[in-house]
């Protein structure tokens, strides 16, 4: 394996870290929420009473973050070496694990873990092992 150096982001990533841990404590602290982004996004589709705004707040950021980078810095080069159809299969199968898994990346393995959950540490721990899994078999076994 080798490192792209040129590509290699170590303060943009730090601060995006940074960003995401703020985002999730200033949730959790002000509104009681956890920020997983399945729950907010799947929030939007059935809200509840007065559970609208934050909702829709919360996933404007998402969009309007990126947006606001681009002011600032050029857009990265996006190489995608899969089909249309397997992005789409990936994506679906994103979102069957994260009912079954009953969250996200974002939910178990940031806020979760962060709150000492055990449930979310056995979820995080799962769903990297079975992404390792998948790039493993997917990289590096032969016809692949």
């Amino acid at each position: 394996m080798t490192i792209a150096w040129a590509a290699f982001t170590p303060w943009a990533s730090l601060a995006g870290g940074l960003l995401v841990g703020v985002a999730a404590a200033m949730l959790i602290l002000f509104n009681g929420r956890v920020a997983g982004i399945s729950g907010i996004v799947g929030g939007l589709l059935r809200p509840a009473r007065g559970d609208l705004g934050w909702r829709v707040a919360f996933v404007a950021g998402l969009v309007a973050a990126p947006l606001a980078w681009l002011a600032v810095a050029a857009a990265p080069r996006l190489h995608v070496a899969a089909s249309v159809p397997a992005l789409v299969a990936a994506g679906l199968l994103v979102g069957v694990g994260t009912r079954l898994g009953s969250g996200c990346t974002s939910g178990h393995g940031v806020c979760g873990i962060s709150r000492g959950s055990r449930r979310s540490l056995a979820a995080t721990a799962t769903f990297m092992a079975a992404g390792f899994a998948v790039v493993f078999v997917a990289r590096h076994l032969p016809g692949s």
